[in-house]
């Protein structure tokens, strides 16, 4: 069984379990102000297997498990089955960490702040299949086919602007934060992917 599948199932798992246990659910999101005061830190990384209602879970687990596959391969084809599997679970895991850090400096002090959901860690994963495939057709909203580099921009662009001008629950900060993560971890992990990533911008230009 891929280390893919596992999380999805350990998230599902616990997901559905806080739909039906509200304690539960407060226990594990990610709540700045509770982890500055009472030094719950372990939220950073709990927050990710936490999900607001099934719509919300079922969109990031289908997310992951598309894109997740794709990255795992990877590691593992260069890092042999059992190294490549270990880095890829340390990846996902350490993306939804560094993506809460930020919101937890700004929300600190904030007790209506709080968030969930595996979407910061999942961006991170998004973006590694980005540098590994960046002439990749994506679909835009899941419907309109766009280059994996544009729909990298725009999703950048898109999560900047909103974590500015809109007042929702939803944390667009860890999406552009765990994008940022997925990236230079992918950078540590194997810095020549860096290179790879230019030759395939330059040799494989669809046009």
């Amino acid at each position: 069984m891929s280390v893919t599948l596992i999380l999805v199932i350990i998230t599902c798992v616990i997901s559905i379990a806080c739909f039906n246990n509200k304690n539960l659910f407060d226990q594990l999101k990610h709540y700045p102000i509770a982890e500055s005061r009472n030094g719950q830190y372990y939220r950073w990384l709990t927050s990710g297997f936490v999900h607001g209602d099934f719509m919300h879970l079922f969109i990031n687990m289908f997310v992951l498990h598309e894109f997740g596959r794709s990255v795992e391969n990877y590691l593992v084809h260069h890092f042999d089955k059992t190294g490549g599997s270990i880095l890829y679970l340390a990846t996902y895991l350490l993306i939804i960490i560094m993506g809460d850090v930020p919101t937890y400096y700004k929300h600190k002090d904030n007790a209506y702040f709080a968030s969930v959901g595996a979407s910061g860690g999942v961006s991170g994963i998004i973006f590694i299949f980005i540098l590994l495939n960046p002439w990749n057709m994506l679909g835009l909203y899941m419907i309109i086919p766009v280059p994996a580099i544009i729909f990298g921009v725009l999703y950048l662009w898109y999560s900047t602007w909103a974590s500015k001008n809109q007042n929702s629950n939803i944390d667009h900060e860890a999406h552009f934060y765990g994008a940022v993560a997925g990236i230079l971890i992918a950078i540590v992990s194997r810095p020549i992917i860096i290179q790879e990533f230019i030759d395939k911008l330059i040799h494989q230009f669809p046009w």
